[in-house]
Order: C-alpha cells, then structure tokens, then sequence
C-alpha cells in the first residue's frame, strides 16, 4: 500500500512537472486549468514569481488600459472678412503717414485675396491735375505697403481724381484746405480670410 502511494505521488509529480510549464508558475491539470485549493487559490509552484501572475490569482495586478488617444484638434474655422481703412494726406502732398495699422491688420488674417488702393483729391486745382496727384498718392501707399512686407501682387491701384468727394466745405485758402483734408485720402480696402476665435 505504501509502495502505491509513493507511485501514485511520483507520477503525480511527473505528471505535474510535466504540465506546469504551460502556465509558468502554477500546478495545472491535463486540460491547462490552474489547480486551485478548496479556498479557491491558485497553486503556486516554486518557481512562482509577481512577473508570472495571471488574472483570477494572487498577486495579479491588472495592467492600465493605454489611454486613449486624443481626439484630433476640430480644424479652424475661417471667416471672409472686408476692412477698410483710409490715409490722409496734406495739401498737394503724396507723403504717406502711419501705416502700421493696416500692416498689423494684413497680418492678422489667414489669408489675404485682394488689397484695393484708391486715391483721391479734393477740389482745388485742375481736374487733369487732381486725377495724377490721386494715382500718385494710390501708387505712394502701395509702396510703402510693399516696404513694409506686403505681397504687391496682392495690390491694385486706381484714382478718383476730386469725383468722389466727402466733405461739404466752404470758406476760403487755409480754412478751406484743413476743412477738405478728408478728400485728399487713400481708401484701402482688404479683403481676406481670418480664423475664427
């Protein structure tokens, strides 16, 4: 009787040794399911260690699911913009002034499709005369854009002459000149494209 309990525990044995190396670390059965005491433990073998550990037993800790990967950013909305600004000048003058609003503004869009330049003149002199100062004041702002880092190509320039007056003057020499400073302008008119805020 001793003799069949000592076979019975050597082929046991064996058969454990045999099948245990398909779940490192633990006693399993034929069919590759982990032994388990009547606590409902995983028999562990003695080469047993954390790194071996399976779900359902002892020292298992569940690895963290990977985070997800963010959501791609929601592309930028645009929006179709027209800005107009204008530049005075002094009398029979072409010298531009402060243009670094209009240049910021260029800046600040996405896109920039067309800038129209349109000088203008007041009243006083020559229409002939009035039509090359407001084409030279047009021309005067155009390049003075371009100095300062504007596409040329994006500039087109016109003039008005003294045909497209706004303000409603009278008087005489100096009065009258400061009153028709709005008449000797450039209209600059921008179209573009800005992202959305």
């Amino acid at each position: 009787m001793k003799k069949i309990a000592i076979a019975a525990g050597l082929a046991m044995t064996l058969g454990f040794s045999a099948v245990q190396a398909s779940v490192p670390g633990y006693a399993v059965n034929s069919s590759d399911t982990v032994w388990r005491t009547s606590f409902g433990e995983c028999w562990q073998t003695s080469s047993w260690s954390a790194d071996k550990a399976i779900p359902g037993c002892a020292g298992y800790v569940a690895q963290a699911e990977p985070a997800p990967a963010p959501a791609p950013a929601p592309a930028p909305e645009v929006a179709e913009i027209e800005r107009k600004f204008a530049l005075y000048f002094d009398f029979d003058s072409t010298r531009v002034g402060d243009i670094s609003t209009i240049v910021n503004h260029i800046g600040s869009l996405a896109s920039v499709e067309s800038i129209n330049l349109v000088g203008h003149a007041d009243r006083i002199g020559n229409a002939a005369y009035n039509d090359r100062l407001s084409q030279r004041r047009a021309d005067a702002v155009a390049a003075a854009l371009a100095n300062a880092g504007v596409n040329p190509s994006l500039m087109s320039t016109s003039s008005m002459g003294s045909r497209s007056p706004v303000a409603n003057c009278s008087g005489r020499g100096a009065e009258l000149i400061a009153c028709l400073r709005p008449d000797r302008r450039v209209d600059v008119e921008i179209t573009g494209t800005r992202r959305a805020q």
